[in-house]
């Protein structure tokens, strides 16, 4: 297994198509970046939830999940479900959100999910954000796309523990889902854990990596 310590980034973009995505696919991540990098500057984009008790959710929620950070959310009203027929709208959200930055990092979906607004978004981010660090990371749901991972993040349990409660804190309209819970959250994290020789670790797929001396 190959380790690699990429240059420390002083800027990172969150993307995600949905209030919950990021948190729920990167929330340790997050925590562990930001926690270990004060004034880290971090610019999220969320395309579906503006002006609904979501957005008020996700500001919150990426706060807590961003200690410490310079950060920036911005949440569109794309209706969920329907990014597809406003793929004009996004296209143009990432090109405003790249003009204003240049991330050493950038979370988004997993290109392979099958949800059409989390798949549609990822196919999006390589046509903006074209020389960049993309990992794509992964939300366990009903459909059955889980693929295997080729990045690992491994988890201390402390920094679990905290991103599954900040999960209940701060998504409560979230909670009458079956799949929103401690278990599903950390049975994951166990499977990549033992995929990585960790405990626990979040999961990310990549396209492209660049070996440079």
């Amino acid at each position: 297994m190959l380790r690699l310590f990429p240059e420390r980034s002083e800027e990172i973009v969150l993307l995600g198509a949905h209030c919950d995505d990021i948190a729920i696919g990167a929330g340790a991540t997050l925590l562990g970046l930001c926690g270990a990098r004060p004034g880290l500057r971090v610019r999220a984009l969320v395309l579906s939830g503006a002006g609904t008790a979501r957005e008020a959710e996700e500001r919150a929620a990426l706060s807590a999940f961003c200690p410490k950070a310079d950060l920036e959310v911005r949440v569109l009203d794309v209706p969920d479900g329907r990014l597809p027929s406003h793929w004009e709208r996004a296209k143009e959200a990432l090109h405003e959100l790249r003009a204003r930055c240049d991330p050493g990092l950038v979370l988004a979906p997993a290109p392979h999910d099958a949800h059409q607004d989390h798949r549609g978004l990822a196919r999006l981010v390589p046509t903006v954000f074209r020389d960049h660090h993309v990992l794509g990371y992964e939300i366990l749901k009903w459909e059955s796309d889980l693929a295997q991972p080729n990045v690992f993040v491994p988890v201390a349990e402390g920094l679990l523990a905290e991103k599954i409660g900040l999960l209940h804190e701060h998504y409560p309209s979230q909670h009458d889902r079956s799949w929103f819970d401690a278990e599903t959250f950390g049975g994951l994290a166990r499977v990549r854990g033992v995929q990585c020789q960790s405990r626990y670790a979040e999961a990310f797929h990549t396209t492209k990596l660049v070996l440079s001396s």
